[in-house]
């Protein structure tokens, strides 16, 4: 039996999203990759006391956050902008920069959040192939055609959870042509920043853009902040569409405090790999094929779309609810979050018995 990481042993039994429906019976969700804690009681606290304020309008300029995520991550807050969720700035830069005249290209199995962006400007999606749910560059390269504006590159990737390295980044950056922006989407970024890999220097050459959020590693969701380092030619067109309200004073507050408590955020990427892991080596000794993933989820291989819609549906009948990935194109895989290790095991235990079952 694996043996769990020091940290999962201490850790709250927080439940990710156990909830009591009418009847009495508990509910598991593991499809909404929130996070498996809280946010930094710190960014609890600076929430709490920021209410006694809330008759006042929020900054506009975000200040006291972008200059925190300036030193945290030794960029320039002039470059900063920050958007109501990751979503916000996804939406504005497909409005700014595609449209009926300028598409927008993504790798196949992308965030399903690109192509609404998309259909939002009345820009065509172009999608490119990629290899074992993994970004291909030299498919995205060969997919650009004359009226291409955008690339949207999720790296770790949603629904996927695989990553490139950076390398590839840069060589996709340079085999594209000036005029089109690439935007790197790392949501996830966070649960890969070990690798050494951070892109924010790209952002220097004026057409590529790097975002994040504080939905994921930071267990903010609720709080709906996004960000991202813009080159300057790029923010400045992006403001005018831009409400300037966005973001709630009390969540920048909340997000100003949770990137000073920089220890909490890691430790929560760390429990996070150890139970993913943990997850992984129980999910391939039943049997399962598990993606290999640098997030806070496992995208499982379950054979066929049959396959995949009758597990589902064990679990669904068992109040386990995890994410058919169908509209990502995908039907043959579930996606589950990393929540605690009950729930987690929970779902473990029921598709190893749908499993053994034989159920189709």
């Amino acid at each position: 039996m694996t043996r769990p990481h020091p940290h999962i042993a201490r850790m709250s039994p927080y439940a990710l999203a156990d909830l009591s429906t009418p009847e009495g019976k508990s509910l598991i969700s593991l499809s909404q990759n929130e996070s498996l804690r809280p946010p930094s009681p710190k960014a609890i606290g600076a929430a709490a006391q920021a209410m006694g304020t809330s008759m006042l309008y929020p900054d506009p300029d975000w200040t006291d956050l972008r200059n925190t995520l300036a030193d945290l991550h030794g960029i320039d807050a002039d470059g900063i902008l920050c958007g109501n969720g990751s979503l916000d700035l996804i939406g504005c830069l497909a409005r700014v920069f595609s449209g009926p005249e300028r598409a927008v290209l993504a790798p196949a199995h992308a965030y399903p959040f690109f192509q609404t962006a998309a259909r939002m400007a009345d820009a065509r999606l172009d999608t490119a192939r990629e290899r074992d749910v993994t970004v291909s560059v030299d498919a995205l390269l060969a997919a650009v055609q004359p009226d291409t504006g955008i690339v949207f590159v999720a790296n770790p990737g949603n629904p996927t959870g695989t990553r490139i390295p950076k390398s590839d980044l840069i060589r996709l950056r340079q085999g594209l042509r000036p005029d089109i922006l690439l935007v790197i989407d790392e949501a996830y970024g966070e649960f890969s920043d070990h690798l050494g890999e951070r892109c924010f220097d790209m952002v220097a050459e004026g057409n590529t853009v790097v975002l994040r959020t504080f939905s994921k590693a930071y267990g903010m969701a609720g709080f709906r902040v996004g960000w991202g380092l813009f080159p300057p030619g790029i923010a400045g067109q992006l403001r005018k569409v831009m409400n300037p309200n966005n973001i709630p004073a009390s969540a920048q507050i909340a997000a100003t405090a949770a990137v000073r408590d920089d220890a909490y955020m890691r430790e929560t990427c760390e429990i996070t790999a150890a139970l993913r892991e943990q997850a992984a080596t129980s999910l391939r000794d039943a049997g399962f094929a598990p993606y290999p993933s640098f997030t806070n989820f496992l995208l499982l291989n379950m054979d066929s779309p049959k396959a995949a819609a009758s597990a589902d549906r064990k679990l669904r009948s068992e109040g386990v609810f995890l994410r058919p990935q169908g509209g990502a194109g995908l039907p043959h895989t579930l996606r589950m979050t990393v929540g605690s290790l009950d729930a987690m095991n929970t779902a473990i235990d029921i598709l190893t018995q749908w499993k053994q079952e034989g159920q189709l």
